[in-house]
């Protein structure tokens, strides 16, 4: 997997004007024998791959426009985190995937569960989030378009995000620690229906029915129709190639994968 080095993207953004174009701010390295901080975020105007490795070589006025998108600045101020809590490595899906290579967005999409799963610390970017605290109490006047909870919640691929990481930290939108996975498994109970001891344990020797796996999925949503099957293949540690443009026809493949796996038939009722 490819992995943001810390220090080399702080170093950039502090001296801007006169950093090296050469220096590499990302390393391929193995995710199994490395220590590194992963982010889990709602998407809004971000980064790409191509931009982060090439901002040195870009003419002013457009690398000025690049820093000052709000994807830029959560991968500083992950940085600043990661960095903060001493690790060296931390994996972005924004900038560290070359989505202009279909083998490697393939290869990340089947991978991304394990690397979550292997990750130190999984930040999970609450932006919707104002207050110092953890919201324990559903709020529909705040969270009007997300069922009265942050946003982060409603979204497909913060499932896996939120289950396969030993540790969940939770941020504001100011970047303010407002509590961890641990701490609020009672809320994220509430919030999502995982079971505590799943959000405690992962899916490891847990006695769960394909349906109620799904059920945690039913009413969250994805920009991409093929991402609601994408986005559950970890879950079920399977795997399958991606053929974006093939709509809902992901779904069946997903279904026909897990049947595949196991001999549960409540699967059917999806």
């Amino acid at each position: 997997m490819k992995l943001l080095d810390v220090k080399a993207v702080l170093d950039r953004e502090i001296s801007i004007q006169q950093s090296d174009p050469e220096r590499e701010v990302l390393k391929e390295l193995d995710a199994g024998a490395t220590q590194y901080a992963i982010l889990s975020h709602r998407w809004g105007t971000e980064v790409s791959y191509k931009e982060m490795t090439g901002l040195m070589r870009m003419e002013e006025r457009k690398r000025d426009e690049v820093r000052q998108r709000t994807g830029y600045q959560k991968i500083i101020e992950s940085c600043k985190q990661a960095l903060k809590d001493d690790y060296k490595w931390l994996w972005i899906d924004t900038c560290c995937i070359d989505k202009r290579s279909s083998s490697e967005l393939s290869e990340a999409i089947n991978s991304m569960y394990r690397w979550y799963q292997n990750a130190q610390v999984c930040y999970a970017y609450l932006s919707d989030v104002d207050e110092r605290t953890f919201p324990t109490e559903q709020d529909n006047s705040k969270f009007d378009k997300s069922n009265g909870w942050p946003e982060w919640f409603t979204r497909g691929w913060a499932l896996q995000e939120l289950i396969a990481p030993k540790q969940v930290e939770f941020f504001n939108k100011d970047w303010v620690f407002i509590g961890n996975k641990q701490r609020f498994a009672p809320t994220l109970q509430t919030i999502t229906g995982i079971p505590r001891e799943v959000l405690a344990g992962g899916l490891a020797g847990k006695r769960l029915s394909v349906a109620q796996i799904m059920s945690w999925a039913a009413n969250r949503k994805t920009t991409r129709v093929e991402d609601r099957a994408y986005s559950l293949m970890g879950l079920f540690g399977v795997n399958m190639p991606m053929l974006y443009g093939e709509g809902k026809k992901a779904f069946q493949r997903l279904q026909l994968e897990i049947i595949r796996e196991y001999s549960d038939q409540s699967i059917f009722a999806w």
